[in-house]
């Protein structure tokens, strides 16, 4: 028999914190901690299950048995289990083995705040601290700057499994990846990286969005401490770190936060507002103290512990609406006979509120798809106070758009001046994500009508219009060079088309892209208000062509933009411009560099002549699928 000696690190106000679900920073307390107890080395448990009538540690280090190791519930009506077990340290695998009051049964689940899980497909927990030594005081102390809204955004969002992989089979480590693509992102110019879900899931088709270890990074790549110099080496070179968080769903397997102690203890007890239809998964009960500080203690651990920068909050509608993908029937109103779910919105401001609370310079990222207002708006004005939006509409309109022949795009010109009409109405990123490449969708190369000079010209000329409009940018790993097959999460990218120039060349222009984004402060420092933005002209149908303005704080600043969404070059194109100067072209989407026919503009002088209710005007090249850019 083994012994467990009393002892706990919960103070009485940590329990009460815990119980009215303000306790932000339970990963100190529950989970597995090494310690020394009365000159004894051991590791103390402590896991909170209410109904449990029993919970043992169950282990590698007792042979499985149950009973081995019991905890002790806390007498004050929290429903913690703890105690302290001596001699087990450092990659000790267990899990809890809970005798639960409801139904006699018994449940065997992994530890919900473990930081280490073993590699799936196994399934326990594994003891595990570190003292990892982070070099990245110069980011984190200018972080703030660094990471503002008036701040270039050029997102690259990655999928570490299948970036790259090693004899096509096995993946990188995150220590060859601190090497190997901070690299990457580095050249290519990006100033952030953000990470599909690193959480520890049980299930590679899930990409991750089925999370069972939420304090574990997977152990697929590696350890903790070398996710740690995955995020300390991108910031000792300039790169902010977003991850991809997943508060809105979990999956019902067995050794996860489902029916954890024998009851609905995470979930929520009603399967009308506890269960995704959509994704076979469980919704959390975002009304109970418990679990919200539950969630906004594993929002915290990530900032806290692993330094990231900024947090893009999945499937943030699911959460917001009680009929989110529901027929009539299969939901009930709230109090006020609406469909917005009350204790999830809470629960939202609440987390938002802590994390700007607690962290400078950090953001929170929502990934909403509806009209639900004041997303990106502070909470004292009204709003649900995340740091930004992505632009869903946007990049369906978009893509919508560029699907049509050019032939017809003159038809279609409100598709892509649209976005326009409420381009301010929040805090917008425009995302060109992994979610636009996959289930048949093709790649975005292969989206582009006409022959391959024409779909490579219309990636260039989509990628200059994403880079030009307001808001900041979001690129799915791949379509940096033409990626021409769909995603496949099993496999690496295609990084053998490098050897072709057109490849090549999109390589290039996005590299471009992503420096002229940094060097020219006209595209962010107002990137989200309307001062930034003037059209020149959007009604020009009949040629499929729209110019207008970006603007930063200082005037002589201001670039002037022209796209051609037809194949036919426009030869002096009139445009109005506000004043005289010197007129310089900085890009050009149709560069043979980048692939593209080398129609450019040299020479440009400014006419007294009024045109589009400016007082001046020019005339300039735009290529055929081209966009150019001029200071």
């Amino acid at each position: 028999m083994g012994k467990v000696i009393p002892h706990s690190l919960f103070s009485e106000f940590d329990i009460n914190l815990f119980k009215a679900g303000k306790h932000y920073r339970l990963y100190d307390k529950l989970g597995s901690h090494q310690i020394e107890v009365n000159g004894e080395k051991g590791t103390y448990f402590a896991v909170w299950a209410p109904t449990a009538k029993s919970v043992s540690v169950v282990g590698d280090f007792n042979y499985w048995l149950e009973g081995d190791h019991k905890l002790n519930v806390r007498w004050d009506g929290s429903g913690i289990w703890e105690g302290f077990v001596p001699n087990v340290g450092q990659g000790a695998v267990y899990k809890y083995k809970i005798h639960s009051h409801n139904y006699d049964m018994k449940t065997e689940k992994a530890d919900p705040f473990a930081r280490s899980c073993e590699h799936p497909p196994k399934t326990a927990s594994v003891v595990w601290e570190d003292d990892y030594k982070w070099k990245d005081s110069a980011w984190m102390g200018y972080r703030e700057d660094k990471n503002g809204l008036d701040r270039p955004y050029a997102v690259y969002e990655v999928h570490l499994g299948s970036w790259k992989k090693k004899n096509e089979k096995e993946f990188l480590t995150y220590t060859e990846m601190a090497d190997e693509l901070v690299a990457y992102v580095k050249e290519m110019g990006f100033t952030h990286v953000e990470f599909m879900p690193i959480m520890e899931f049980p299930y590679d088709p899930s990409w991750g969005y089925q999370l069972t270890g939420y304090f574990a990074p997977t152990s697929r790549f590696g350890s903790p401490a070398e996710f740690k110099l995955l995020v300390d080496k991108m910031h000792q070179n300039d790169i902010g770190v977003i991850l991809d968080w997943v508060p809105s769903h979990f999956p019902e397997d067995a050794h996860g936060l489902g029916f954890f102690d024998g009851s609905h203890l995470y979930e929520h007890p009603d399967r009308k507002k506890g269960y995704h239809q959509d994704w076979k998964s469980l919704i959390f009960n975002y009304g109970r103290n418990e679990v919200k500080a539950f969630l906004i203690s594993n929002a915290v651990y990530w900032l806290d512990q692993y330094h990231v920068d900024g947090l893009r909050v999945d499937a943030v509608a699911s959460m917001l609406y009680l009929d989110y993908s529901r027929e009539d029937g299969e939901w009930e109103p709230n109090i006020y006979g609406g469909n917005e779910n009350l204790d999830a919105i809470a629960f939202i401001k609440e987390l938002n509120e802590e994390v700007y609370k607690s962290f400078k310079g950090v953001q929170t990222i929502a990934e909403e798809s509806t009209a639900f207002p004041g997303v990106s708006k502070p909470i004292n004005l009204g709003g649900l106070g995340f740091g930004m939006k992505w632009m869903m509409g946007w990049m369906h309109d978009t893509l919508t758009y560029f699907k049509n022949e050019p032939i017809y795009r003159k038809h279609h010109q409100n598709d892509i001046t649209f976005s326009m009409t409420y381009a301010f109405t929040e805090n917008f990123m425009l995302p060109f994500s992994h979610d636009e490449v996959v289930y048949g969708k093709q790649s975005l190369l292969y989206r582009m009508p006409g022959d391959e000079w024409q779909r490579f010209a219309n990636l260039r000329l989509l990628l200059g219009y994403m880079y030009t409009h307001p808001g900041t940018n979001l690129l799915f790993m791949g379509a940096e060079f033409g990626q021409s097959s769909e995603w496949d999460f099993e496999t690496s990218l295609d990084w053998h088309l490098l050897q072709y120039d057109v490849h090549l060349g999109v390589q290039q222009m996005v590299k471009d892209l992503n420096n002229i984004y940094k060097s020219y402060p006209a595209l962010y420092e107002k990137q989200f208000s309307p001062e930034g933005f003037q059209w020149i002209d959007y009604g020009d149908h009949e040629h499929s062509v729209l110019t207008y303005t970006r603007k930063g704080h200082d005037k002589k600043n201001d670039l002037f933009i022209a796209c051609n969404f037809t194949p036919v070059p426009r030869e002096n194109y009139h445009i109005g411009v506000p004043k005289s100067g010197k007129f310089k072209e900085i890009f050009n989407s149709d560069d043979e560099k980048y692939g593209g026919s080398g129609m450019l503009n040299t020479t440009i002088k400014v006419s007294n002549t009024p045109w589009n209710g400016q007082e001046k005007s020019v005339r300039i090249n735009i290529p055929p699928l081209g966009i150019v850019i001029f200071q």
